[in-house]
């Protein structure tokens, strides 16, 4: 029997006893949507999936790197471990390399995040969004604010990932069907640039570089294990894939733990090389890299090269990974700053190659008759919400092609490990108070309080089962996975 067939069927029965009732009720609260956050997989998609041993409904794990202005999307595939799907360019991001520190300071996070179904978002103003879930325990045990941080289309943000629409239908269709497949929540792993030596070197002088060297410890153990770290925080600090007997208390001291032995020795080997390289590095003079670029955030070699070749914004420009919007604004390159972050690149980049689902609506669709029954959750993007906001066009300058670097998997042996008695930590809190929208902008610039979660629902899944309460969605889902 065709489980997901039967379940979808189930659920399209209670779609409809739920619209009987609500339109007994109130039907003006019944609002239209477009079906696009029901949109099937493109069938380049699904051949490319059959052809990595993938199915559509197995787990997902997002990867994003600021300075590459990348992410990647991971499956796991028929081993029972993740392997790389796609890479997409990143539209627009704003801010610094850096974590996001306070409401206001337009920085997109970095950092481990998890995503459920109740974060999942098709009433955003941006076509589609994903809230990465900011703040994390990390994050509050730190008291960094900020609220409403998204991954989402329209290739124009402050504080968040935007992609185009048609790469959001994509991420988000994906997404949604590890849902319908019993994934109950995946994670993002947000860095400023991929963890390898060279960049490590490159960042030395960088005011986070201790905090990155912590997330990088959540890197590597994904990089040797393609395993989904297991995310804890003590004593403010990160741990990963962590078994202890106490509980961990995000601001209180570790507990004493282990780590898996083939975990553990694979990590540690990797980590002895890196440290080792990244000083040979260093005393062969690899120039350290600008700590900062006056907050213009970035956008994808590919992304501006299209700008380039038309001129600069002020009308759609199609490209191979989706739409640039007219009103897009490109980073500016105050001093060439920009040019510089990608100014030394390592030999082993290759640029993948993305291709995107169409965004058109589907109004016959059965993802569009669902769709009925969501509008009860508005935007993610609030009437008040400034990191989601929209600025104005800049005329764009030249970038360089960002780097990447290979993947390694190690051998694994034997360790035992105990918490550190001091960790690595962030010491550098950024307040500086960023230029605001203006007032012709779609989102007014007035950003609302630290606790507003404007992009959650009381327990509802949102534009990937219809209907399904979070705890139910365990329950229905979790056997089958």
């Amino acid at each position: 029997m065709d489980r997901p067939l039967v379940l979808r069927s189930v659920l399209a029965s209670a779609a409809i006893a739920a619209i009987a009732l609500l339109a007994g009720c109130d039907t003006d609260k019944i609002t239209s949507i477009s079906g696009r956050h029901m949109q099937p997989l493109p069938e380049a998609v699904l051949d490319e999936l059959d052809a990595k041993n993938m199915a559509k409904e197995s787990p997902i794990l997002l990867r994003i790197f600021k300075e590459e202005s990348e992410l990647e999307l991971w499956k796991v595939d028929k081993s029972g471990r993740f392997a790389l799907l796609r890479t997409y360019p990143i539209c627009r991001w704003s801010g610094d390399l850096g974590p996001k520190i306070q409401q206001g300071d337009r920085q997109a996070p970095e950092g481990f995040y998890t995503v459920t179904p109740d974060l999942m978002n098709p009433h955003s103003h941006y076509h589609l969004a994903i809230n990465t879930g900011f703040p994390n325990a990390y994050d509050r045990a730190n008291d960094r604010s900020g609220a409403s941080l998204m991954i989402h289309g329209g290739c124009a943000s402050v504080g968040c990932y935007a992609m185009t629409d048609e790469q959001i239908t994509e991420i988000y269709s994906l997404a949604r069907e590890a849902f319908f497949g019993g994934q109950r929540s995946f994670q993002v792993q947000a860095y400023p640039f991929r963890m390898t030596p060279l960049n490590m070197a490159r960042h030395r002088d960088s005011p986070h570089l201790d905090f990155w060297k912590v997330i990088k410890e959540g890197y590597d153990h994904f990089e040797v294990m393609r395993k989904e770290p297991k995310v804890a925080v003590c004593d403010k600090h990160y741990v990963f894939d962590a078994q202890a007997s106490g509980k961990f208390n995000p601001v209180g001291p570790c507990p004493a733990y282990t780590l898996p032995q083939q975990i553990a020795s694979a990590v540690r080997k990797k980590q002895h090389s890196d440290e080792i390289e990244t000083a040979q590095l260093v005393s062969r003079g690899v120039p350290a890299a600008l700590a900062t670029n006056a907050g213009e955030g970035g956008m994808n070699p590919s992304f501006l090269s299209a700008l380039r070749s038309n001129g600069g914004p002020g009308t759609a420009i199609r490209t191979a990974s989706g739409t640039i919007p007219a009103n897009v604004r490109p980073p500016a390159d105050p001093q060439g700053s920009i040019a510089a972050l990608f100014a030394i690149g390592s030999p082993e980049v290759k640029t993948a190659e993305v291709r995107v689902a169409s965004a058109a609506p589907s109004s016959s669709s059965i993802g569009a008759f669902f769709g009925n029954l969501f509008g009860f959750k508005r935007d993610d993007t609030s009437a008040n919400n400034p990191e989601n906001s929209v600025t104005k066009p800049l005329q764009p300058k030249s970038q360089a092609a960002p780097t990447a670097a290979p993947r390694k998997t190690e051998a694994t042996a034997t360790i035992k490990v105990k918490p550190e008695a001091a960790r690595a930590t962030d010491s550098t809190k950024q307040a500086t108070t960023k230029t605001q929208a203006s007032p012709s902008q779609r989102e007014p610039s007035v950003e609302p309080p630290p606790d507003a979660e404007s992009a959650r629902t009381s327990g509802l899944l949102i534009g990937a089962v219809p209907m399904v309460p979070a705890g139910g969605f365990e329950n229905r889902f979790g056997a089958w996975h």
